[in-house]
């Protein structure tokens, strides 16, 4: 099966069982096998993986084929590849998949640089393939319910706590771009505008790179939002908090319970409920969403340039120099009450 020929006849073959393949079997990537292993509808040709324990770890997981080379699974024929490689080599990686044809989905961030995600949008829209980016939050329940409480509505702020203990998997990225990049995309999602202004007060109290980041935005249609991500809590918190001109929104994306407080009144009484969430696990629903995109050629859920334009503010947060405090007026000494 030709590659390039599976990848292009797909859209009307609604039917056919598409042939998808993983890139990286680390933690991600073997949740995607697993994951896809289990889909309707779908192949899952195999798992590419340099290092041979993570190959048997994806054996295990997903009971699939693993391959060391990616050239060794495209040979086997495939539709849709999802690649959950380390970062630093998605360019390369995205590049080699799209010039064969083969529609990609692509783990938060797109790539290491603004330059490099760029590069793999163009290179997408060149060939005509499926690009999609996984910032799978967007399909956690809560963060849907969130969503759809605040359709419609004059968002004022947003504050996001995503809190930690420090993962020992990461090596060469900060919480800023492990962590907050999923809020800034949040953040421009719920408001559907983009962050014109950034303001990072950063850290490093334990680790080499930044594991305390407190991020400030404001976005082009007013809102201000907030981000407090760090790697030094003992246990995980994801919270997320929408004030409008009508509600108050209160989400916990790991419990994924929402509260929506509503129809205040001017002695400060107001009424409160719990709305309905689903169960859904987010990276089934993210992988059947890109699938869907892939069958019919619709716009993906999270397309390239919008997992761009999250990595540059991203990078800008670790760009952009904090202001200094304007120096108070200094005083001689305490105050005094002298008696008249």
């Amino acid at each position: 099966m030709s590659s390039k020929g599976s990848a292009s006849g797909v859209k009307g073959e609604a039917k056919r069982a598409l042939r998808v393949g993983v890139i990286g079997a680390g933690v991600m990537g073997s949740n995607h096998a697993r994951v896809l292993a289990g889909l309707p509808d779908v192949t899952l040709v195999g798992v590419v993986d340099p290092l041979p324990a993570h190959r048997t770890r994806a054996t295990d997981l997903a009971g699939c084929r693993t391959f060391e080379r990616l050239d060794e699974l495209i040979a086997e024929g495939v539709d849709a590849i999802t690649i959950a490689a380390p970062t630093h080599l998605h360019h390369e990686t995205a590049l080699a998949c799209i010039a064969r044809g083969v529609h990609i989905l692509v783990e938060k961030p797109i790539a290491s640089t603004v330059e490099e995600g760029r590069d793999i949008v163009a290179a997408a829209h060149r060939a005509g393939v499926t690009l999609m980016v996984g910032h799978v939050e967007r399909f956690n329940p809560a963060v849907a319910a969130i969503k759809q409480a605040i359709s419609g509505e004059d968002i004022l702020s947003i504050a996001i706590t995503r809190v930690g203990p420090f993962p020992p998997r990461m090596s060469n990225v900060g919480v800023v771009i492990d962590l907050a990049v999923h809020d800034i995309d949040l953040i421009r999602w719920f408001t559907e505008s983009d962050i014109v202004e950034v303001q990072p007060q950063l850290s490093s109290a334990v680790a080499e790179r930044e594991d305390i980041a407190l991020l400030q935005f404001r976005t082009a249609s007013g809102v201000l939002a907030h981000i407090n991500t760090n790697w030094l809590t003992p246990f995980k918190a994801r919270n997320v908090t929408v004030a409008t001109r009508g509600k108050y929104v209160m989400g916990d994306l790991l419990t994924r319970q929402v509260t929506e407080c509503f129809g205040f009144k001017p002695d400060g009484s107001y009424s409160m409920r719990h709305l309905p969430v689903g169960h859904d696990e987010p990276l089934r629903a993210e992988l059947i969403a890109f699938l869907h995109s892939v069958r019919t050629g619709g716009i993906p859920a999270v397309t390239g340039d919008e997992g761009v334009a999250s990595l540059e503010i991203a990078i800008r947060c670790l760009e952009t120099p904090a202001k200094p405090a304007a120096a108070s007026p200094a005083r001689k000494g305490p105050r005094r009450v002298v008696a008249g």
